[in-house]
């Protein structure tokens, strides 16, 4: 692949080792060494899973990238395609003048887009030129579709034009003030959705950073490229709760909007009823929600007047507003506490939650983004029916949450939640606590009371799941084992 006449400092790609063989190989504490067993055995499905094939064609590159010899490499520049930056200043002292007499043929390059050229003296053949955004944090959602569409059309020019590899410089500069973190969010989603999509014909792609880069890349690539199933589920909990759409893009929900056939169009003999029913299809933007007078709503609502229907519709507004602000939320934090994971099915196939009592630390957290973290997780589980697993286990008074925060949550959670919750099994309970809990599901929550059962040892847990379906907390088994001997589970004797 090298042109004729490169130069000994170029780089082969070929020689540098992909991401799947780095793993454990650089001597750094990965993602599954730093969760203990409990997050390692989490079994709801990774929106990146395990690909091996994927891994294979990535490379994390610490060096100039105006050395690499693969068959093109990015520039990152500005509309102007002028911008004085290391990366650019690199690759045009390498590739000569013809570089620059080139790009005045291009007229400038808008922000998100990519420009073809030739490489010159460089060991690329190609270079794809690209503007990245300016970012000011009340334009956050403009600046991320714009990074999103850099790396977007980087990978579709790359494919078009039967590239077998391409080096990816970091799309944002000093000057433009993009975050490297979340610049380097949008980039691997979206490469990587562009590999398990589009990208067969591409055989490498390699990641350029500087010494300051490094870090970071290091850091979040387990996250959108896991070189094994246990890195996988340990890194699960820490990719962020937005991750855009199939391809990679960012969803704004304000811009979703879904147009009717022939939205305008009404029979003429069409009930007053039906009006509602036929705009409501119209869309779920700003203008399409509006439904009359708030505050004469909120009165009504004070003075008990107001329908069902329309009580249920604004308590849903008022559960997608905490949904997506549990969805834009950094929870990282709450996640390492480990005291709500996804485990296997009940006897009946439902899903199992669980909750660990001792690793909610009340006193030392954010409650509000406790309730976020809640929202969350459960979110997608409740759509079909489910169990929860409560290990009250050695919990202390600074591991239980107030009725007043238990109610707030209650209030706040879809309907789905209350529906399709099918039974709440409370373990190793203390008479404190059933009394406790006696009261709050006969007195400030209804529909709850007939869903709890309390079970006292891990006995009576196994007969609704099954042991290998349920990820139980070391000290649980070990208090369970201390108190009500060691379990051991029934044998047929196979006659």
């Amino acid at each position: 692949m090298d042109p004729l006449g490169a130069r000994s400092q170029f780089v082969d790609i070929q020689t540098l080792p992909t991401w799947q063989q780095q793993l454990g190989d650089d001597g750094e504490e990965t993602p599954q060494d730093r969760s203990d067993s409990l997050l390692s055995q989490q079994v709801f499905p990774s929106p990146f899973p395990f690909r091996p094939d994927i891994n294979r064609k990535i490379v994390l590159f610490t060096g100039d990238i105006a050395l690499l010899n693969s068959t093109a490499i990015v520039n990152t520049s500005n509309e102007s395609l002028n911008d004085k930056n290391p990366v650019s200043d690199s690759i045009h002292q390498l590739a000569g003048p013809e570089l620059r007499d080139e790009l005045l043929k291009l007229k400038g390059c808008r922000t998100g887009e990519a420009k073809l050229t030739k490489g010159f003296n460089l060991a690329a053949r190609f270079i794809v030129h690209t503007v990245g955004p300016k970012y000011k944090n009340k334009y956050r959602t403009a600046a991320e579709s714009s990074l999103y569409s850099c790396y977007r059309n980087i990978m579709q020019l790359a494919a078009e034009q039967s590239m077998a590899s391409i080096g990816l410089c970091v799309v944002s500069t000093v000057k433009r003030g993009y975050p490297l973190e979340d610049a380097t969010h949008i980039a691997f989603r979206t490469v990587r959705r562009f590999l398990e999509n589009h990208g067969n014909s591409i055989e490498a792609v390699v990641f350029a950073v500087s010494d300051t880069e490094e870090p970071t890349y290091k850091k979040l690539l387990p996250l959108y490229y896991p070189r094994s199933e246990d890195e996988e589920k340990a890194c699960l909990p820490l990719i962020p709760a937005d991750i855009g759409n199939s391809e990679g893009e960012p969803v704004v929900p304000e811009r979703q909007i879904r147009i009717a056939e022939k939205p305008g169009s009404l029979e003429d003999d069409a009930e007053e009823d039906n009006l509602d029913e036929d705009l409501g299809q119209v869309g779920n933007h700003a203008f399409a929600r509006m439904e009359g007078d708030v505050d004469k709503q909120r009165k009504l609502i004070l003075q008990g007047q107001m329908s069902d229907a329309a009580m249920q519709k604004q308590h849903q507004r008022n559960y997608n507003r905490w949904l997506c602000q549990a969805r834009a939320e950094d929870l990282s934090d709450i996640a390492a506490l480990k005291a709500l994971y996804q485990t296997g099915a009940d006897m009946c196939g439902r899903t199992v939650m669980v909750v660990v009592g001792r690793n909610i630390p009340v006193t030392l957290i954010d409650l509000e983004k406790a309730l976020l973290y809640f929202i969350h997780v459960m979110d997608h589980i409740t759509v079909k029916e489910y169990v929860m697993v409560y290990f009250h286990t050695l919990t202390g008074e600074h591991n239980h949450l107030n009725a007043d925060f238990l109610k707030n949550l209650y209030d706040i959670v879809d309907a789905k939640f209350k529906k399709n919750l099918k039974a709440f099994y409370f373990v190793h309970p203390t008479f404190r606590s059933k009394v406790s809990t006696w009261f709050f599901t006969t007195f400030t929550v209804s529909g709850m009371k007939e869903k709890v059962c309390y079970l006292d040892n891990l006995r009576q847990l196994f007969t609704c799941v099954k042991p290998e379906q349920i990820d139980i907390p070391p000290f649980v088994l070990e208090y369970d084992a201390r108190v009500n001997g060691p379990y051991r589970p029934a044998h047929s004797s196979g006659l």
